[in-house]
């Protein structure tokens, strides 16, 4: 346990991509620094099955590149995993902050908000009843229980193809159920999906998802028909979308953009001084080069800020 005396200059909170790579460059920078995350490092990287778009990674799976980030990130900075943050108490009269975790507390100059997003949940009868017992949100995590059983993925972007492909590779039958009648997934996705031959439902909902001790069907709604369906299933596995974490900036009372995410300056400043955000938590193009670039971005500010 920590009594909120033990000082960094600069926190990060979060540890996928942006909070890791700006872990590494504050402290290069010269910068005391400590990365505190609530689970563990990776965030939903972690559940990506393959990364092809990573300069310098024709193909690598998401864990393994978090280990690789990871690993560079502990050569200069403090990393606490399984240490949630739970309140940030900022600078008054004192000049420090103080971040209070799960474990205890620690003040610091300067703090980088790199929290991510969280899974959007479908929000209908069964999914809460059955997570784990058949409802999941990722397939990197739990698709090895499904193989030679029928499950059904629930989206239209990447994550939804990819986890509806992976599945299908380890042996799972496959289908996908779409809200609407075209795919947002990339094109080279797509076409992956139809050489796997996934059939997809095309402007439908799962309206509830059904079982006794476990997940055993789901009921579809046909829009365009109007009709309703029971499809029997093993799994459930949804991909709709992500919101932000942004419970910390909310405390703190910092201005967010009209769908919850972090307003930033082009040096990652928040509206709150001595605090910056980086990553999925600030919105744009949520990808993991992206994240790692507003991460360096975000310690640079830092570091300029407290010694200029």
């Amino acid at each position: 346990m920590t009594n909120g005396k033990e000082y960094y200059e600069l926190i990060v909170v979060g540890a996928g991509p942006a909070g890791l790579t700006a872990g590494l460059f504050g402290a290069r920078s010269g910068l005391k620094t400590l990365v505190l995350d609530r689970g563990i490092c990776g965030g939903l990287t972690n559940e990506a099955t393959l990364i092809d778009n990573y300069p310098g990674f024709r193909r690598i799976g998401g864990m393994e590149l978090v280990e690789k980030i990871k690993a560079q990130t502990a050569d200069y900075a403090e990393i606490k995993e399984l240490e949630g943050v739970e309140t940030i108490e900022p600078a008054e009269h004192a000049e420090t902050m103080r971040i209070v975790t799960e474990k205890g507390a620690y003040r610091t100059r300067a703090i980088i908000l790199a929290t991510g997003t969280k899974k959007q949940k479908l929000g209908v009868k069964g999914e809460a009843e059955f997570l784990g017992r058949g409802v999941s949100y990722c397939a990197t995590c739990d698709g090895f229980f499904f193989k030679n059983k029928a499950v059904i993925v629930v989206g239209g972007g990447d994550s939804a193809a990819r986890g509806a492909l992976y599945l299908q590779n380890i042996g799972a039958e496959v289908s996908l159920i779409h809200r609407r009648e075209e795919l947002r997934a990339e094109q080279y996705l797509q076409t992956s999906l139809k050489k796997a031959g996934i059939r997809i439902y095309w402007n439908s909902v799962v309206k509830e998802i059904r079982g006794e001790n476990v997940v055993r069907s789901v009921l579809r709604y046909d829009k365009a028909r109007d009709k309703e369906e029971e499809v029997p299933v093993d799994g459930v596995f949804i991909y709709i979308g992500e919101e932000p974490a942004n419970t910390l900036a909310q405390q703190l009372h910092i201005t967010l953009d009209a769908t919850g995410y972090i307003s930033t300056d082009r040096g990652q400043r928040t509206s709150r001084a001595g605090i910056y955000a980086a990553g999925d938590v600030t919105g744009g193009v949520r990808q993991i080069v992206v994240a790692c670039a507003e991460g360096a971005v975000a310690a640079s500010s830092a570091h300029d800020d407290l010694v200029g």
